[in-house]
């Protein structure tokens, strides 16, 4: 997809993304596609049908997008956020991924799913989005306006020594193809496949799973838009005299390629790189976008994919005859929704991404860290709920200690012997 100007380019660049983001808000919403709710209907009732949801979702995007690196059709070793980066940020995905799963379960919710009920009326999730773009904005600093980022500030200090350098990018085709040598394109197909088929084979070896249109077409569809997310990012370009340059690329000349600023996006060298859904980040560039004065320059893929979610969401509430406003019920349930987002937003940032923009995106990149920060998210979420359980039940008698070493023997992490409170 080349183009003749840069403004052509890019305005296809954020077309494309607000389209297939609507389409998803839409999608969300009809399924009622929940990572959350995922997480819950698995602890609280072992029902794994969301879960699988999820998983497919992750799997139909990486097979995607294995595809496309065969192909020639997306180089992902440079992309936003950085799946692939060679350095091994391990404290930063665990810490980020727990703080994460903790908050959207105070907050009813992840990052997709908060614009999904904004779009469905829940003034709740206001409050929460807003949490979140504060703090993304200052933590990223997407459009480079401030002398320190608060992650360099108060967080890169010591995580940064949580770090490990890799000789590659993170990825496993890469890891493992360095290993063995054999070329890093060869290896993301083979291991790509491999998981793929484990993957399917457990999604689809429920026949309750199989019966639930809502939860295989919710899989199917959230996939393939992360792969057309990676594809259009990855693939429009400006044609010029010297040949097609991607976005980046004419960006990076843009003193060469045009007579004056005008037109020229904020901090393009990063928001213009090949990138597919995440919810976070985003959320602080739509922050830095309104305060910017919703300056043309100051919209990116993330404020776009923002803005298409929510309507997306909104359109099909009308459709449905779901739209309802919803407002805190208690004192507890404002300060829990903003604790969840206050979680939320430093933890998806410091994971590099949410329960999409990890579990299902970053997955499909198939980076090492990506897979840890969805096994964080699932346990940060998985614990708060039956810390929450567990208190509940036992009232006084369950101290949050006693509930939590309770939890971490029912997920099998402790021996049973030091069990605290009976079994529910």
């Amino acid at each position: 997809m080349s183009f003749e100007s840069f403004a052509s380019a890019q305005s296809f660049f954020l077309w494309s993304t607000f389209v297939i983001a609507f389409i998803m808000g839409a999608v969300v919403n009809k399924t009622n596609f929940c990572t959350m709710g995922a997480v819950s209907d698995l602890v609280n009732m072992g029902d794994a049908g969301r879960m699988r949801a999820w998983i497919l979702a992750a799997t139909v995007a990486l097979i995607g997008v294995t595809i496309l690196e065969a192909l020639g059709k997306a180089e992902l070793t440079s992309t936003l956020p950085p799946y692939r980066g060679s350095v091994f940020m391990w404290g930063r995905y665990i810490l980020g991924g727990v703080l994460f799963g903790i908050g959207m379960t105070f907050a009813s919710g992840c990052g997709n799913k908060t614009l999904i009920r904004i779009g469905g009326g829940n003034i709740k999730s206001i409050f929460v989005f807003l949490i979140i773009a504060f703090i993304a904005y200052y933590m990223v600093d997407p459009f480079k306006q401030l002398d320190a980022t608060w992650y360099q500030l108060y967080f890169a200090p010591w995580l940064g020594a949580a770090s490990i350098s890799l000789d590659t990018p993170q990825d496993f085709g890469s890891i493992v193809g360095n290993l063995v040598s054999v070329d890093a394109g060869t290896m993301r197909l083979i291991i790509g496949g491999l998981i793929a088929l484990i993957a399917l084979r457990f999604i689809f070896r429920s026949e309750d799973f199989r019966k639930s249109r809502d939860n295989v077409m919710s899989g199917i569809i959230v996939g393939l838009i992360v792969i057309l997310a990676w594809y259009f990012t990855s693939n429009t370009t400006v044609t010029t005299e010297d040949g097609n340059y991607s976005l980046t690329q004419f960006y990076s000349e843009w003193d060469m390629m045009m007579d004056s600023e005008e037109g020229k996006p904020k901090n393009g060298s990063t928001n213009l790189q090949p990138q597919s859904f995440t919810f976070i980040s985003p959320m602080g560039q739509a922050y830095g976008y309104a305060g910017a004065g919703f300056s043309s320059a100051f919209l990116t893929f993330g404020a776009i994919s923002v803005f298409g979610v929510i309507l997306g969401s909104f359109i099909w509430s009308l459709f449905s005859r779901s739209f309802r406003v919803e407002w805190f019920n208690s004192f507890k349930d404002f300060y829990t929704h903003v604790i969840g987002g206050i979680l939320m937003g430093f933890g998806g940032v410091l994971g590099l991404g949410c329960t999409v923009g990890q579990g299902i995106t970053g997955v499909s990149t198939m980076a090492v860290g990506s897979f840890i920060v969805f096994v964080s998210i699932v346990f940060g979420s998985a614990m708060t709920m039956k810390i929450q359980y567990y208190k509940m039940v036992y009232e006084e008698e369950a101290t949050f200690i006693k509930a939590f070493v309770t939890s971490l023997v029912d997920m099998k992490l402790l021996p049973s012997s030091m069990r605290k409170l009976d079994a529910i």
